[in-house]
């Protein structure tokens, strides 16, 4: 790459990480004021949160206990579910279809429901002819809004349940959902949205836009109200492409301020987070550290796959063909392989998975990054749901550190019990249980069945294997990008990623939260000189290594077999 060229691409990436991290304090401190129900600028939005709760029919003053609040937010996701396969079954007879779309299959639709209202995006549709405007608004930017907040939610819940010296109250449910919504998704929405706007992003409803091509060919363009659901899907970390191509197609990210700017939007609330857990917790250093050892994380992986992705593609090495540019296979020019790069492990550290670049076409180990981000899956993570998988592992670490010096395992004043350890070890083991049992399934059934095989895979061997390991760890982690030279849209791939999808959501929050809950209502127990300080280096290594160990042990043959194996046959 020349020098030139290759300086303001590195320096695009060091500002967007930096400005991410100097934004992510204020609007943490500011999320923590929003959920303790301090005063803050966007009170005037109270009317229309007090609306919302009559039309609704609930009482945001009612205390509910971490069973109540997890029934709540249960009973919501199943309404908007049901909501969502009746809309995208009937999408052709609905208004707002300008280009004449089809319903979609009810395994297709499954699909889409179940992933959308997972806080996931896989697609196994093309967004342009998949859905209409019409489901594109009241399904996809709904669900978008709904799924990004009911995470927030928990995780708010959490932060009161921690906070809390002996409580039985985890919040109101209802009142966190809207807040978050209100409060922190929409202004950010319409701010990114605004910026998306004055970049060309298209927001309309007029049907296909006809041009003539450079070779003088007529193209039919779709477009349609695209720039009111990119910033929603990036800021919620859903993802989901309004086009096939998600962020790498030129409507939806057309300059390289939108890719920095959507890029910027996918780490600012899962940064922002961990230290608005400081502020509500009044424990601003065990925020840093945590922020610490997530960061350290992100910046190993942006670094791997800068190096990886500039140096350029072996194989085309090999051809002594020179790569200035880096590995420009399956890479935009306006954004180059530098932002794609970053990109890659912006939108998989986070449960993101919208993507600026074709993830199959990045070199092996990039590819590898990519999917470690999703194995480990809280590194930032998702909006709320990232932290609270990094809280599991918390537990875990203090109950392992607590044997090692010999005391009962306490964190913030609770003594760690069996029963909280056994919810942590369930939900930290399903993770990878589902994701390697369903690849080993889909293996066998291509390595015993060639004609599947061929009809799924456009690439064998290494490659093949590494594509199906990314659908099912994409599903479980609530991700949504994949390998696309998976044929994916089938009855097989529809059913097991959508049960991976339930069980890689619900899981970890029903067993985050009955944690949160269970220590909350116990005794509180002031610290003294043997209290094992969490909030220290030390520990932070020692979470890390938990982390690690648990991720090594249990993808580590899978990655060999795939995306190391790819690497090392060039």
């Amino acid at each position: 790459m020349e020098s030139g060229e290759m300086n303001t691409e590195i320096l695009g990436v060091a500002l967007q990480i930096v400005l991410l991290i100097v934004i992510s304090y204020p609007l943490g401190k500011y999320i923590a004021k929003v959920y303790k129900g301090e005063k803050t600028w966007s009170d005037f939005m109270k009317p229309v949160e007090r609306l919302i709760y009559k039309v609704a029919g609930v009482n945001p003053e009612e205390e509910m206990n971490w069973k109540q609040f997890l029934k709540a937010l249960l009973i919501l996701n199943a309404f908007w579910f049901v909501w969502g396969m009746v809309l995208l079954c009937t999408q052709q007879w609905l208004p707002l279809n300008p280009d004449g779309n089809a319903n979609q299959t009810p395994d297709l639709a499954f699909n889409t429901c179940i992933s959308f209202m997972v806080n996931c995006n896989l697609q196994h549709y093309s967004g342009e002819s998949g859905l209409t405007y019409f489901t594109q608004l009241f399904v996809i930017m709904l669900f978008q809004f709904i799924t990004a907040a009911t995470g927030m939610a928990a995780l708010a819940g959490i932060f009161r349940a921690m906070a809390a010296k002996t409580t039985r109250d985890f919040g109101n449910f209802w009142a966190l959902l809207v807040k978050s919504c209100t409060r922190i998704l929409l202004p950010l929405a319409l701010v990114v949205g605004f910026i998306l706007i004055i970049e060309g992003v298209p927001m309309g409803f007029d049907g296909k836009m006809e041009v003539i091509t450079l070779e003088g060919q007529t193209q039919m363009i779709s477009q349609g109200p695209t720039a009111a659901i990119v910033p929603i899907k990036q800021l919620g970390t859903n993802g989901g492409g309004y086009f096939g191509v998600n962020s790498s197609h030129p409507l939806e990210n057309p300059t390289f301020l939108t890719n920095m700017t959507e890029c910027w939007s996918i780490l600012i609330i899962p940064m922002a987070m961990v230290f608005a857990l400081g502020f509500y917790l009044k424990r601003k250093k065990l925020a840093y550290t945590i922020f610490g050892v997530m960061l350290f994380a992100f910046l190993v992986g942006v670094f791997a796959a800068h190096y990886f992705e500039m140096r350029g593609s072996e194989q085309i090495n090999e051809l002594g063909i020179a790569q200035e540019l880096g590995s420009m296979e399956g890479k935009e020019i306006r954004i180059g392989s530098a932002g794609t790069a970053l990109w890659s492990q912006v939108t998989t550290v986070t449960s993101n998975g919208s993507v600026n670049g074709m993830h199959d076409s990045l070199t092996p180990i990039t590819g590898m990054f990519t999917m470690l981000n999703m194995m480990i899956n809280c590194w930032f993570g998702g909006v709320g749901v990232g932290f609270m998988n990094y809280y599991v592992f918390i537990i875990i670490a203090v109950f392992i550190s607590g044997l090692m010096v010999g005391r009962t395992p306490e964190f913030l004043g609770k003594k760690v019990d069996a029963r909280e350890m056994k919810i942590a070890m369930i939900v930290a083991l399903a993770h990878p249980f589902f994701i390697l049992l369903f690849t080993a399934i889909a293996s066998f059934l291509a390595a015993h069945n060639p004609e599947l095989a061929g009809a799924w895979l456009n690439n064998p061997s290494f490659h093949g294997l590494s594509e199906m390991l990314y659908e099912y760890t994409s599903s479980a982690a609530n991700n949504g990008s994949g390998f696309e030279g998976l044929s994916d849209n089938t009855y097989f791939w529809n059913y097991t990623c959508g049960i991976v999808l339930i069980m890689g959501r619900y899981l970890p929050i029903v067993g985050q939260v009955a944690i949160a809950g269970l220590l909350a209502s116990k005794k509180f127990i002031p610290e003294s000189a043997g209290t094992l300080k969490t909030d220290t280096t030390t520990f932070a290594v020692m979470t890390f290594l938990v982390i690690f160990i648990v991720a090594a042990l249990s993808f580590f043959p899978a990655l060999t077999l795939g995306p190391i194996a790819d690497y090392l046959s060039f």
